[in-house]
């Protein structure tokens, strides 16, 4: 699940480079994002010790309790599980690469979701053991830590035009509700990693969350707390499957990608598929 080694130091600042904190995507991000990313120019050390400074002030603890801390990839022992060491220690393994400085920036945005993503990982592999396949529900667990996108939604029909795959109703016809009634927020590291080159095709696994009107009236720093803390209460209550997800081609949100201004953006079948789910 992770990507680059720290050896790949001139590709990695490459990568580093490429931010654009101005897509809408990553704005939210970019507080802290720019920070980081002038650390990771220095190097694999600097930026590390960056992201326990900021763990620090900001007392981030794991699923089980752990002070939450960063750590050379390679300090993780031979033969250890990722997620278990994460649960047992509060380390969590970090390379320098894209892929993982947007699961750092995860911690720090939803902190409560990646503890009890972290925690339910663990438990399943302090019941069943690391095997050659995660099993059913590691498996959701993992694609909701890479590939998340999280919809606030507080209209009802919206939430099920998503989950029919009804292009036109979500996006189209019900334009005008994207920011006053709906939302999408990226949570998953591995598709914020895709879109430093964003293609049209390129499709995140919905969560869907019921939020009040008075969602929409709140500043960012409010959804964000309010989001952590369903979500995080929902993966607690019971074990999630894949089927608990919807697909969402991204550069489809209103005002992610300009060309999507144009109704006909939408008609592209390759991307923009019908179908129908059966909701959750």
């Amino acid at each position: 699940m992770h990507g680059l080694s720290t050896l790949d130091y001139p590709h990695a600042c490459a990568d580093f480079r490429r931010i654009d904190w101005a897509r809408p995507w990553l704005a939210p991000l970019q507080s802290r994002g720019r920070r980081w990313q002038t650390a990771a120019l220095d190097g694999p050390a600097t930026c590390v010790a960056q992201l326990n400074t900021d763990a620090g002030q900001a007392a981030l603890v794991t699923g089980r309790g752990r002070p939450l801390t960063f750590i050379a990839q390679e300090e993780l022992p031979d033969g250890a599980s990722y997620e278990a060491h994460i649960a047992e220690t509060g380390r969590v393994p970090t390379r320098h690469n894209l892929h993982d400085f947007f699961n750092g920036l995860m911690w720090f945005e939803y902190p409560r979701i990646k503890a009890t993503l972290n925690a339910c990982q663990a438990a399943q592999i302090d019941a069943l053991g690391i095997g050659p396949t995660r099993g059913g529900v590691r498996d959701a667990l993992t694609l909701f830590d890479e590939n998340a996108v999280i919809f606030a939604c507080a209209d009802a029909s919206l939430a099920d035009a998503l989950r029919r795959f009804d292009w036109h109703t979500l996006f189209v016809a019900g334009r005008a509700s994207w920011g006053a009634r709906c939302e999408a927020r990226i949570f998953g590291h591995a598709l914020l990693e895709k879109l430093i080159a964003p293609y049209k095709a390129c499709t995140g696994h919905v969560w869907i969350v019921a939020v009040p009107g008075e969602y929409f009236a709140l500043d960012d720093a409010a959804r964000r707390a309010m989001i952590d803390d369903l979500v995080s209460q929902t993966l607690n209550a019971a074990p999630i499957g894949s089927r608990a997800f919807a697909p969402l081609p991204v550069l489809g949100v209103p005002g992610w990608w300009p060309a999507n201004a144009d109704a006909a953006f939408y008609d592209d079948t390759s991307v923009f598929r019908p179908g129908r789910r059966i909701a959750r």
